[in-house]
Parts: structure tokens; C-alpha cells; sequence
């Protein structure tokens, strides 16, 4: 069973899984600046995540994405930052009667920080936290620029792969708030980089069952207010185990990535077979 807190009332409230029930994702954002920035991403992707979760455990899932209207140019800006992030395009996104018909109906209500529902709604309201990024002379210089509001190619610095933002963001509870720094930044990017390649040397090996306990443990946190950043530190800790065969890392990390979004399986094929 899949729950999920509700911000205005502190309770867990399980989200309907009987088979075939389509599950309704409405995202509420607030007016968007000039430029579209990682500010106005997080709540999207968490909705991409719970829906991700829930289609994982047999549910349809149906997300719109709700904002004060938008110029076509910024809204055309929104689209290709989140597909930068992989997160799968909204049903629908706007505010005219369509959206507002179906948020009006959905099971879980994801806010971004400013952003209002109507009074009488029902559904699960959830509080994302804000992402801001550290003014530059708290940051500590790593070679690499802070995640700074802005269009799609400054979300990042040049040449950086995207999900390495969203790598960072997934690495906090959704509900809190997340300062981005130049450092945050480059961390994710090893980490993604390490994970690919480590995936790519696995799947050379004979594939395995992915051990019990990992799963186990992987579908009861994610079925608990979505505790992505405890799947992430599961992985870690399955890098390292010397009792899980490469295989099985191997679907362990695919199987997760389906949920995480961060293509960790890219390097794939792309490398040549370790000597012994």
C-alpha cells in the first residue's frame, strides 16, 4: 500500500491501489519568473516520481500540471526543462477548464513553495520545499558553478548532464527545503557518472535475481511518503556488498532506476571488457 503525508494534517493517508483505479497527480505551480529555473521544477518531479512509483506497483497514473497562464515561449521553456529532467510531459498544463476539471478531482495535490490550492479541494495536499541556490560567498568554489534559477542551460553549467540535478534534488525528503550549492552540484555528478559505469561493468556479468532483502526493504520505503533518498543510500550500500553478485547489482540498479529516472544503464555496451 502506497501512502503519503498530508501536509495539512500531519496523517498518513493511503492512496487508492485497487486494480485499474487511475490515480490523479495534480501539480500546483505559482507564476513563473522570466526564466525557468530548478525553483519551478521540483514539484513536477516529485509528481514524476509518484507516478513512476505507482505505475511500478500496477496502478495508471494521470498527472496535469496547473499555473497561471503562461506566454507560449515561457511555456515551450517549462516543457524542455523538464523533459531536460526526465520527467515525463504532463497530461495537460495550463490554467484553463481541463486542468482545473481534473485537479478538481485528484487523489494527491503536489504544491510547489508559493503556489495555492482552492478552498474545498480534496485529496492529499503535500508541501514541496523550496530549492534556492547559495549566494556565491557562502559557496565554496569546486570548479563548478551554482545551480542558479534560469533557462534550460542554466540549470546547470555547460557541458553537465541534467540528471545530475536531479539526482540532487532526489537526494532530499521533498518536503524539505534544498539549498544548491556549486559543491551539492559536482557530488551528483561523480555520483552519476561512478553509478553508470559501475552499471556498465555489472551487466557484462551473468545476470541475478535482485536479493530479497534489497527489494523488500526498496518497495516499503518508497510505499512510505516516498523515501527516495532512502533508495538512494540502498544502492550505495548494495555498490558495496560483497555478497551480491555483480548480476544482481546489476537489476537491483535497473530495476530501481525505473523509479530514480537518472538512466543509470547509459554506458551500457559502451565499454570494452575488463581484463582480469
Amino acid at each position: 500500500m502506497l501512502s503519503i503525508a498530508d501536509t495539512r494534517t500531519g496523517r498518513f493517508v493511503e492512496i487508492p491501489s485497487e486494480h485499474g483505479h487511475l490515480l490523479r497527480i495534480c501539480v500546483h505551480l505559482p507564476a513563473i519568473g522570466a526564466r525557468v529555473g530548478a525553483v519551478d521544477l521540483r514539484a513536477p518531479l516529485v509528481g514524476d516520481v509518484l507516478a513512476r512509483t505507482a505505475e511500478l506497483r500496477g496502478l495508471q497514473a494521470l498527472t496535469v500540471l496547473i499555473t497561471p497562464d503562461l506566454p507560449h515561449e515561457q511555456g515551450q521553456a517549462l516543457d524542455r526543462a523538464m523533459a531536460a529532467l526526465g520527467i515525463h510531459p504532463p497530461a495537460t498544463v495550463g490554467a484553463h477548464e481541463v486542468t482545473a476539471a481534473l485537479c478538481a478531482a485528484a487523489d494527491v495535490h503536489l504544491l510547489a513553495h508559493g503556489a495555492a490550492t482552492q478552498d474545498g479541494i480534496g485529496g492529499v495536499h503535500v508541501d514541496v520545499g523550496q530549492v534556492s541556490a547559495a549566494p556565491p560567498d557562502r559557496d565554496v568554489s569546486h570548479g563548478a558553478p551554482l545551480l542558479a534559477p534560469g533557462p534550460l542551460d542554466g540549470l546547470a553549467p555547460a557541458g553537465t548532464d541534467p540528471l545530475a540535478v536531479r539526482l540532487l534534488l532526489l537526494g532530499h525528503a521533498h518536503r524539505t527545503p534544498v539549498t544548491v550549492t556549486g559543491a551539492g552540484l559536482a557530488e551528483a555528478r561523480r555520483t552519476l557518472g561512478h553509478w553508470r559505469q559501475q552499471v556498465a561493468d555489472w551487466a557484462q556479468e551473468p545476470s541475478r535475481p535482485i536479493p530479497a532483502d534489497v527489494l523488500r526493504q526498496a518497495q516499503a520505503t518508497l510505499a512510505d511518503d516516498l523515501g527516495v533518498p532512502v533508495v538512494l543510500d540502498l544502492l550505495r550500500s548494495v555498490a558495496g556488498r560483497a555478497d551480491v553478485p555483480a548480476g544482481a547489482k546489476f537489476e537491483t540498479f535497473a530495476f530501481l532506476d525505473r523509479i530514480l529516472g537518472l538512466d543509470l544503464a547509459r554506458e551500457v555496451g559502451h565499454q570494452h571488457r575488463s581484463t582480469p
